[in-house]
């Protein structure tokens, strides 16, 4: 799975006949390979519109979700969540069900389901560090794991490395984060870095809430104390599979 950003274009493609499953079938039997929004459809038979990037590392990548935080001052208010689209709740450790605030393009099913339903994002799914998921090591397009570290704040950066995406991270509290973009965690303060919170956060109600969670922690943008740099926060991480 790849992640990084990118700027949709308004462009919309069509193929004739049924529409293909993924964008790598596009580009591999229609032989498309223009970037830009297409028609695909799902194992049901549901045709829907994504966008798919025909160029990086060989092209044939849909993108599956896009998650960015809707409203920095809005804490656990409607859409604000991951994976709950109000409140915070204990006793809904797995939220009301919603992934990415349904902000997604096209289908995760072939390519995160599994990851997720084994590590699931939700309050006192485990202990940070012991049950964190999996993480692998990413390749740059742009930036490194220097630029990476210095989008957090001062403090936050000795609590990961670099170089890294990792799944559903669990923090000090046992509130799971969904991923780790850039970063696998060595410390357990991971709200202040890893996105998509998700089922409750006992601390510093509602500081925790969000998609972005505690990226704000000492203050919206001010690249200080724990809050990551206003460029970090305001960014969108764009999830592709292939």
């Amino acid at each position: 799975m790849l992640i990084y950003f990118i700027i949709l274009p308004l462009t919309v493609h069509h193929v004739s006949g049924a529409a293909p499953r993924s964008c790598k079938q596009l580009k591999d039997e229609f032989s498309v390979n223009t970037d830009g929004l297409h028609y695909l459809t799902t194992a049901h038979g549901t045709v829907y519109q994504t966008f798919c990037d025909m160029t990086t590392a060989g092209g044939g990548w849909t993108l599956v979700a896009s998650v960015h935080e809707n409203n920095m001052y809005g804490k656990c208010t409607l859409g604000d969540r991951w994976s709950s689209q109000q409140g915070d709740n204990v006793n809904l450790p797995h939220g009301d069900g919603n992934w990415a605030n349904r902000n997604i393009f096209g289908t995760a099913e072939s390519a995160t389901s599994d990851d997720f339903k084994r590590y699931p994002v939700r309050y006192n799914a485990g202990s940070c560090l012991t049950n964190n998921g999996p993480s692998f090591p990413i390749i740059y397009d742009h930036g490194n794991t220097e630029t990476t570290t210095m989008f957090y704040g001062p403090n936050a950066r000795s609590q990961f490395t670099p170089g890294y995406i990792t799944l559903r991270a669990i923090n000090t509290e046992g509130t799971a984060t969904a991923i780790c973009s850039g970063t696998k965690p060595t410390g357990c303060h991971i709200e202040h870095f890893c996105i998509g919170g998700g089922g409750h956060f006992p601390e510093g109600v509602p500081l925790q809430c969000g998609d972005f969670t505690s990226f704000d922690w000492n203050g919206y943008g001010t690249h200080s104390g724990w809050s990551a740099s206003r460029q970090i926060t305001e960014a969108a991480v764009l999830l592709f599979y292939r």
